[in-house]
């Protein structure tokens, strides 16, 4: 009876990462620690753990993978330039106008356009006259309706008399 090796599959290593650096953490390598509120941190080396424990940022030492993520290090490959989108202009009509409309304004000289808007500024000013003068002859109509009353006076409070015996 023959004896037959079975084919060894490759078991790949578990790896872990580094809670502080980033860096791949290998079997029977780092160090645990476990803070009070269940949470697990990995480290590479005593190193990390005790930046970890002086609450350092590891973003601002370079060695570490944040760092290099951070300030694009070790980027062998130049990355093709980003294209830019450019926007696109459409000739569209908008509430209260239709892009006729729209287009014949444009299109129209500034001779006739400012004749329009000094039609519309004699037009706003007299429509304004007109409004104060309906308010004047209201007021001399009605005089006690100019006067001012103080809260007390408007409620029916009686008028204090001056006195003339000065």
């Amino acid at each position: 009876m023959a004896l037959y090796r079975q084919p060894q599959t490759a078991l790949r290593p578990v790896l872990e990462i580094c809670s502080f650096s980033g860096s791949k953490i290998y079997p029977s390598r780092g160090r645990t620690f476990i803070r009070g509120d269940g949470r697990t941190f990995r480290f590479l080396n005593s190193k990390t753990e005790s930046l970890f424990h002086q609450r350092k940022n590891p973003r601002k030492f370079n060695w570490t993978v944040v760092f290099r993520k951070m300030h694009r290090k070790g980027i062998s490959e130049e990355v093709a330039k980003k294209r830019t989108r450019r926007a696109v202009k459409y000739n569209r009509a908008i509430v209260g106008a239709t892009w006729e409309d729209i287009n014949a304004r444009r299109n129209e000289k500034t001779e006739i356009r400012t004749a329009a808007r000094a039609e519309a500024v004699a037009k706003a000013k007299a429509a304004r006259k007109e409004e104060a003068s309906k308010r004047k002859a209201a007021r001399t109509s009605n005089p006690t309706a100019g006067q001012k009353f103080s809260k007390q006076q408007a409620r029916g409070a009686q008028v204090k008399v001056q006195a003339n015996s000065r």
